[in-house]
């Protein structure tokens, strides 16, 4: 709030509205008034914004000067006496100020037209002419004016000097206080009194000198031989600064700043009192609004010095929201004691020459100098800011934005776009208008949301919160290449290229299926106005349908009338502002078929259903009944929606098809209701509905189908689907542009209908990958020969998908066409054992009679079970009687056997072979391929019965009872076997020549094997070179790898070959280092080593040294209360698959929650929704070597050593569950291994990695035996 120091003046009601309406420059409307009967300004004593627009007046600035003019003018008519013109400075006051007859004081913010006074007392003089443009005086910039506090002031008074008194007086002129609204009587009167200022400085010797206007008129001429017009004020006092408000002396208050000291007359003792109450009031902040000070809320838009024309000093100007305000100093400003204030809402701003530019009131005009043309460019543009903001009405903007996609602009993403093209229903910033206009109102028709108030009718408004910039986008840039997008950033040239091909060439559109098919297209645009669809109107349109197309009805001409007589005012509205829209010229490439338009499926299904709260994660939990409330749900004209009761007009929600995503249909008895659906919805919401009735059920579920999916994709709709709905994809051929993609889960078998392109089906148990990649963000599909890559446009959708296609890729019951298969209908389970062992154990004695160990038999066959496709059968991490086991169990708990012991009733031996092929070709596909692939596998071990000791009849007494399921009292089963196995190629039609290639190979595999010493132990054991301390020659160790074998273990085993002995306080660890990636990882104590070697890459190594920071992670374990931690890390990820994103190239800031179950990663403190989830157990995380390198997935950052050591100790006590070391230290670790002989003989050795020789060099390095136990070798430091 400010207090104004201010000559008041009156006007008369007599005044004509012609000569009134000229001296606002607003005599356009005199015609209106006149029409209205108004002729004088006192029969406008009563107009009301409403009765303006009603006149023709609706331009909001235009209202608000006239009203503000009328308040001011016939607000209060009490003529007041000339106050006394003395006024006291304190004695250390400098006097040799000389602005203070440069500017006038204005009462009121909304800058009516005040005619200057002639004469002490007398009626005001008519305002005929225009103000002279001699040498304006410039105007330092005051703080900012609230226009709510100085609106309420009524100045009436005439001046204290009239005009033909000499501007050379030797008394100061009389300043006035405006007063605030509280003092209004209850009658509407203000109590306004002039008071008479004996200003005075404080006794302070460094106070800054007076402001203009706020004391005494120096002697001689003032410098500007031209006053201001009484408009604008001669002085202005933040009362933020004022700091007290006391009555001295008769008459007389007060009025003290933080330096100086200002004394005012009232005519009477009670209005000296009500300027001292209110005074005291707003310093206290009771009236106070945002003054401009640099502590204010309100921020300056520019501020600096400029010149004003005919003074040699400059001023502080400073542009804030809708005003200019001058000050004679910056510290004027600071202090908050400034000149006066311009309100733009009766500004322009244009250039004059290089550095000077035009500031134009009705008042005055204000010529700047700037000091360089860069900076009078800023100058003008904040200007012209400040002009439109003066001018603007936010409401439409909000009312637009509360439709979150419009809150960014539609083709840079700027935030809060205040523009709009109103006929492509595009809401965008400024600087892309700009390059709308270029494009010409016959493509673009560009409003303003905060000025063009007029244009904005209901139905627009409406047209843009039903489509917003997100649904319109997904048409006009449906198909933008990345490198073409802009950003917030984008210069003009880049703006212009794309928006012409944006909306003038349509490149990026969408095209409609009728596109190019001029019948079908007013065709379809006459059936779709008669409905809802606002986005396929604008698709017709845009892709050529003719708005002005004839109907073929009568009462109905064109489509216009269509849309209103069918009550669609939104299609109305778009139609209408399309009339003469030029459209996009481009052409699509090729010939296009003629498609007949079908409209948007009608279905409608009423009745009631059971519905939970709509949900904004998954659900996983059973929902009981109680948690089921009884609703009634309807399905008409394409939107679905539920309501209390059928006896209720008002839905309690509505979903459009347009807006539902997926549709999954539950299993029975899944919740409390029998038959259940879930809905999901493009803004993240689940929606679960139930019944007892499954008929009503079906139907629902149909009719939703029905009311979503394309006609493109309506094959889907007569599948038994489980789940259907829209997802985004790309495949092998293109990983450029995503394709919508609309898909149906049957079984395990995923039906697609791809953008062009025919229905396919996916067999999930078929497929040689399945995995979730880019942090659950797509889901890969390997295929023979193709590769699908489906992406997370919706996180919930795209979760409930990933896990229903997981569940059914993976093995469904216990019969073999449940099972994962091979591309040759082989169990995965059957293919990968009979793999592994025809590599490791075709050799080993007694192979399938031999028993493993139960236990991880059992495992075993758990995991195959869960996702056969995902384990990977190794030698030493798994033995071969055990996988030779696993493979007797399956086949003896299937459901159903390969064949029933009937089959095996063959007594004809001259019939022998035929009667099996019979029965052979009798069996289900998959039990054909399976019998087929495990008697060849039989076949080939018996061929190998020397060394095995497995031949044909003991392999028949295993497999007899196994493969017909009978208990193996008699030997019939197994004489099927036999038969089988002996006349493998005659009756499964052998290729011979095929068959020895086969044994050939694994007869080169056993030699192999023979070779490197590997059949001498069950499982095998890995060679490998581990380094001491350092990668060097002399510093290798070659270790025999177990599978059992832990960090800890081999830690131990290197160091007692060196006779090294880890004494406290010194943490021995293994650490994986990556040479490539410049990172290192240290093993946990209890890690297995050998899973570690198999997924090592060429570039990386085992190194054995010490952990320097173990202790002090121990310590801050020690310390803390929770296992969890959260902070500020910077984070950079690096996307890995073609196509489908690239490296973001640099760090940002995020805050992170780690805790017991998940590290999280959100973008700020104050965020909600994390930007990524992670499992912490399968987090491996490693430490970078350098300070710069390449992370094979993402890293994080840490600003100092100790914060990324806290980082890491918290990750591996949540992850080995606090046990980070062992309690007694290393050395309890080497009572569970014996030390190794370094001679090891006929010990299986297979080298890990390496060319041939090096391998056989490492093999023949044991035997030479260099280090043995028992020599002295020094400590490695």
């Amino acid at each position: 709030m400010y207090l104004y120091i201010n000559p008041f003046a009156n006007t008369d009601s007599c005044l004509t509205v012609w000569d009134w309406l000229c001296v606002l420059r607003l005599e356009q409307y005199s015609e209106a008034f006149r029409s209205e009967g108004l002729a004088t300004l006192g029969q406008c004593r009563n107009l009301t914004p409403d009765q303006l627009e009603r006149m023709g007046i609706t331009l909001p600035g235009h209202q608000r000067r006239i009203l503000a003019s009328l308040n001011k003018t016939l607000g209060n008519k009490k003529e007041r006496p000339v106050p006394k013109e003395r006024t006291r400075f304190r004695s250390s006051a400098p006097v040799d100020c000389d602005l203070n007859s440069l500017v006038s004081p204005t009462s009121d913010t909304s800058l009516p037209p005040v005619p200057p006074r002639s004469t002490p007392n007398c009626p005001p003089q008519r305002f005929t002419s225009p103000l002279s443009p001699s040498p304006p005086a410039r105007t330092p910039a005051s703080p900012k004016l609230d226009r709510h506090a100085s609106s309420t002031h009524d100045p009436t008074h005439a001046p204290l000097h009239p005009p033909n008194v000499p501007s050379a007086l030797t008394r100061p002129q009389t300043l006035a206080i405006q007063l605030p609204a509280q003092l209004l009587g209850s009658d509407g009167g203000r109590k306004i009194s002039p008071v008479s200022p004996t200003a005075s400085h404080s006794d302070d010797i460094n106070v800054p000198p007076l402001p203009p206007k706020a004391g005494a008129v120096p002697k001689g001429p003032p410098p500007i031989p031209h006053r201001f017009p009484e408009v604008y004020s001669k002085g202005i006092i933040s009362t933020a600064f004022i700091t007290n408000v006391t009555s001295v002396g008769e008459l007389k208050f007060e009025v003290v700043t933080n330096n100086r000291t200002f004394i005012f007359r009232a005519e009477s003792e009670g209005e000296r009192n009500d300027w001292v109450t209110v005074l005291k009031d707003c310093s206290r902040g009771r009236y106070w609004r945002s003054t401009m000070n640099p502590s204010s809320p309100l921020t300056p838009d520019y501020q600096g010095y400029l010149e004003l024309r005919g003074l040699r000093s400059k001023l502080y100007t400073v542009v804030a929201s809708d005003k200019v305000f001058l000050y004679k100093t910056m510290e004027d400003y600071r202090l908050g004691v400034g000149i006066t204030s311009i309100e733009m809402n009766v500004g322009n701003v244009k250039d004059t020459d290089r550095r000077g530019f035009d500031l134009t009131t009705p008042y005055r005009i204000f010529s700047f100098i700037a000091e360089s043309e860069q900076l009078r460019e800023q100058w003008v543009d904040a200007m012209r800011e400040a002009i439109d903001e003066a001018l603007s009405n936010s409401e439409v903007a909000e009312r637009i934005w509360a439709e979150p996609s419009n809150s960014f602009c539609a083709d840079c993403e700027a935030p809060k776009p205040e523009w709009a093209a109103i006929n492509l229903c595009v809401v965008v910033c400024k600087r892309c208008a700009g390059e709308h206009r270029g494009l010409g109102p016959s493509i673009s028709k560009v409003r303003s949301l905060k000025m063009d108030k007029n244009i904005w009718t209901e139905e627009l408004i409406q047209v843009f919160l039903l489509l917003g910039n997100k649904q319109v986008n997904s048409f006009w840039a449906a198909n933008v290449p990345p490198s073409e997008a802009l950003t917030s950033s984008s210069c003009s040239e880049e703006r212009r290229r794309f928006i012409t091909n944006k909306y003038r060439q349509g490149k990026y559109r969408k095209y409609h299926p009728l596109y190019g098919n001029q019948r079908e297209l007013d065709n379809a645009l006459c059936i779709n106005v008669q409905c809802s669809d606002v986005l396929e109107t604008l698709s017709l349109i845009f892709c050529g349908a003719d708005v002005n197309c004839p109907t073929g009805v009568a009462s109905c001409p064109s489509a216009l009338s269509l849309a209103n007589a069918h009550s669609q005012p939104l299609q109305a509205e778009l139609i209408r502002h399309n009339l003469n829209t030029e459209l996009p010229r481009s052409e699509v490439g090729g010939g296009m078929e003629a498609v007949h338009y079908s409209p948007p499926p009608c279905v409608s299904y009423n009745g009631f259903l059971f519905k939970t709260a709509s949900m904004a994660r998954a659900i996983t939990e059973r929902k009981a009944r109680e948690e089921f409330s009884r609703r009634w749900c309807t399905l008409n004209d394409c939107t679905f929606s539920y309501y209390e009761s059928d006896k209720n007009s008002n839905p309690n929600g509505a979903l459009k098809a347009s807006e539902i995503v997926c549709l999954a249909v539950d299993a029975p008895e899944k919740h409390g209701y029998d038959s259940t659906f879930e809905l999901y919805s493009e803004s993240e919401r689940l929606y679960l509905f139930g019944t007892d009735d499954p008929d009503s059920h079906k139907e629902w579920v149909k009719s939703i189908a029905k009311s979503f999916i394309p006609a493109t994709a309506e094959p889907l709709l007569r599948l038994a689907f489980e789940r259907i709905g829209r997802l985004k994809c790309k495949d092998g051929l293109n990983l450029q542009t995503s394709k919508v993609g609309w898909f149906a889960l049957v079984g395990s078998t995923l039906h697609a209908y791809l953008e062009d392109s025919k229905g396919e089906e996916i067999h999930l148990r078929k497929l040689n990958e399945l995995s979730i990649q880019q942090d659950n963000e797509v889901l890969v599909l390997v295929e023979r020969g193709r590769t699908l890559y489906i992406e997370g446009e919706r996180k919930l959708d795209f979760a409930g998908w990933c896990g229903a296609i997981q569940a059914a890729a993976g093995s469904g019951g216990d019969t073999l066409s449940q099972q994962q298969l091979t591309e040759t209908d082989i169990p995965v389970i059957v293919h990968s054992c009979i793999g592994y062992i025809t590599q490791c154990g075709l050799t080993s004695e007694g192979i399938y009679r031999k028993s493993g160990v139960n236990s991880r038999v059992a495992a075993l066959c758990e995991r195959f079970r869960r996702d056969a496709r995902s384990l990977c059968l190794r030698e030493g991490e798994h033995q071969v009687d055990d996988v030779s086991n696993t493979l007797k169990r399956f086949f003896r708990e299937l459901e159903m056997g390969l064949f029933t012991a009937e089959d095996a009733s063959i007594q004809d031996e001259s019939k022998k072979i035929s009667q099996y092929q019979l029965l052979f070709s009798r069996l289900p596909r998959v039990n054909k391929a399976t019998l087929q692939a495990l008697i060849n596998h039989l076949y080939c071990v018996q061929r190998f019965s020397e060394l095995n000791q497995m031949n044909l009849h003991n392999l028949a007494i295993v497999f007899g009872p196994t493969l017909f399921q009978t208990d193996g009292k008699d030997f019939s089963a197994g004489r099927v076997i036999e038969d089988l196995i002996q006349h493998y190629t005659l009756i499964f039609e052998v290729d011979e020549q095929q068959l020895n290639k086969q044994l050939e190979e694994i007869t080169v595999i056993i030699k192999v094997r023979e070779t490197l010493n590997t059949n001498t132990e069950p499982g095998g054991h890995f060679i490998c070179t581990v380094y001491l301390e350092e990668k060097k020659e002399t510093a290798e160790q070659h270790v025999k790898i177990p599978g059992s074998m832990t960090a800890a273990e081999l830690t131990c085993e290197v160091l007692d070959r060196r006779n090294i002995l880890a004494k406290d306080k010194e943490y021995w660890s293994c650490w994986e280092v990556s040479d490539k990636e410049e990172m290192e990882r240290p093993l946990h104590y209890q890690e297995r080593v050998l899973p570690i070697l198999h997924s090592f890459g060429t570039d990386s190594h085992l190194l054995i040294k010490k952990h320097p920071a173990m202790e002090m992670m121990m310590v801050y374990l020690a310390s803390k209360v929770d296992a969890s931690k959260h902070g500020i890390m910077k984070f950079r990820e690096e996307r890995s698959i073609l196509g489908l994103g690239l490296s973001s190239g640099s760090f940002h800031d995020r805050y992170f929650i780690l805790n017991s179950s998940s590290l999280r990663m959100y973008k700020e403190v104050r965020s909600n929704r994390p930007e990524r989830d992670w499992s912490v157990k399968n987090l491996k995380v490693y430490l970078g070597i350098k300070k710069k390198f390449r992370p094979p997935t993402w890293y994080l950052c840490c600003d100092i050593q100790s914060e990324m050591r806290e980082w890491y100790a918290t990750f591996l006590s949540i992850q080995y569950d606090g046990n980070v070391w062992p309690q007694n230290g290393l050395q309890q670790t080497r009572v569970s291994r014996v030390l190794p002989d370094t001679r090891h003989g006929n010990v299986s050795l297979i080298p890990l990695r390496g060319s041939e020789n090096e391998m056989r060099n490492s093999v023949a390095a044991f035997s030479q035996d260099p280090l043995a136990v028992s020599e002295p070798t020094n400590h490695w430091d």
